[in-house]
Order: structure tokens, then sequence, then C-alpha cells
């Protein structure tokens, strides 16, 4: 596939950040995009809203669903889905967008924090992959694109923050799971991590996050998109690094994704050496 035009992506948390610069980069294709997510009304931290989103979404060239879905409950994600197949006539593209984050100990994350990462990341992504499956076992080359890292049972991954840990872990294990599971419809489950923080609102609010020494979420679109243009068929059950995902497909320039050029880049959790 030369581009996205005309196919449907349904995105998870997608008013904002990551999750929004993809669904501009496909509609720049002119896709579809079916914004899944809570926000209505501006946060006082982090901007944008569903509405907000469309209105880019329109602007670059797409056109744009807000539904105001909260991905931890079932009857508002199959709401939302029949909505998408309403007005779009089917799903081609799930993007498990959607995140909680602490960066915090077992002592210090208490069971409201726990229950909503593990709600929001892993009951979310399962829900959402869980009620698009159908629509996607119908579309000429259907994708699941989870933003999700690459197994490791390392514990120095899970010491510092074993609910988070547990949490996006969770998310890559639904990859691993589906991505056999339905291997025999050709439908694609990959997941998608940055190789360096990405300096997104909500990384912003972390403290000691350096936004600076990271790179623009334009990195994780341009590597998402070259993904989902792929042949469903092809590329499935992989943990993709954007800057691979780029290199392989011949980008050898990143300054351009660069928040500050000359700025040593700090590389995202999960991977890398220990620090």
């Amino acid at each position: 596939m030369a581009d996205l035009r005309g196919k449907t992506l349904f995105v998870s948390g997608g008013s904002r950040g990551i999750g929004l610069a993809i669904a501009l980069r496909a509609a720049r294709d002119g896709a579809n995009i079916v914004i899944a997510a809570k926000t209505t009304e501006p946060h006082p931290k982090l901007p944008g809203t569903i509405y907000t989103a469309a209105e880019e979404i329109e602007a670059a060239g797409g056109k744009a669903l807000p539904i105001k879905t909260d991905i931890r409950e079932e009857d508002q994600v199959m709401l939302a889905v029949e909505a998408a197949v309403e007005r779009f006539g089917g799903i081609d593209i799930l993007i498990n967008n959607a995140s909680a984050i602490s960066l915090t100990g077992t002592l210090e994350t208490p069971m409201k924090r726990f229950d909503l990462m593990m709600g929001i990341n892993l009951r979310g992504t399962y829900l959402c992959s869980r009620a698009c499956l159908p629509h996607l076992k119908r579309a000429a080359n259907p994708h699941i694109l989870t933003l999700s890292p690459p197994l490791n049972l390392d514990p120095h991954w899970f010491a510092p923050h074993v609910a988070y840990t547990i949490a996006k872990y969770g998310m890559s294990m639904c990859v691993l799971g589906m991505a056999e599971e339905f291997r025999g419809d050709r439908i694609a489950v990959n997941a998608l991590w940055p190789r360096t923080t990405i300096a997104t609102a909500a990384l912003q609010i972390i403290p000691g996050a350096r936004p600076e020494a990271g790179r623009t979420p334009e990195i994780m679109a341009d590597a998402a998109h070259h993904v989902l243009t792929r042949d469903s068929g092809s590329l499935t059950g992989r943990f993709l690094i954007d800057e691979d995902v780029l290199r392989e497909a011949g980008v050898s320039d990143f300054a351009r994704y660069a928040v500050r050029p000359g700025e040593k880049l700090r590389i995202d959790l999960f991977l890398g050496e220990r620090r």
C-alpha cells in the first residue's frame, strides 16, 4: 500500500500526543479517524480534546469521528466501534495508544492508580482489540498496532515501577498472543516503541523526564505509517522500534525529529543498557 487513503483507523486515546500524531499522519493520506478518548473538556495540564483533535484531522485532509469513550468500559467501546462501522463502513486499523503511567514503587502506588493502569493499559488494549477484531477480519489489509515495549523479564525493568511495567508488558503480551491467534486471518498484530523518549505533553508533567532530551511524536507517526502500509500478512508478531522501522524504510537523517538538535538523546524505558 502506498498510503492510507480511505482506510478507517480506530485510535484509543487519540486526543493528544503520539496517538494524535499517528492520526494526523494518516489524515494527510485521506484516512478516516475514529478518536476514542475521554477528554471532552480541556485538562488543566494537558492540551487537547477529542473535538480539537477532530478539527486538526479534518484540516489535515482526513475525516474524523470523535467519540467520548472510556476504554475500560465494554459498553462504551462496543458503541464506539458500532458508530465507527456505521459512519465509515468498517474498521481497517486499530491503534492501541491509550495508556496510563506512574513510575512509582510498590509502596508509593495506591490501588486506585494500580487499577487505573491495569484498566487502561491492559484491559483497554484487550477490549478494543476484541471489539474491533470481527471487523478487522473483513478488512483488506487489517492491522493492530499497540504502543508497548519489547518483552524483557530482566528484574531491572520491574523493580523501580512494578505496577507500570506489568501494565505495559500486559499490552505486549496481547500482541504476542493475538498475532499468533489471528495469523490465519492475515491480521497483523505488532507493537511499536520509541528508541528515545518522546516529548509529549504527558511526559512534561513527569518529574525529571527532560523532554528536551527526546524526539517529537512525529517519529512514531512516520514509523507507524510505514508499518500500517505494509502487507498485513507479511509482518506480524513483531516488537518494533521506531528508529529501526524508519532505517529499514530508507531514512538515515533523524535530526529533524529532535526536540533540541545537538542535545544528547535519552533512551526510553525498557530499552538500552541499565542505568
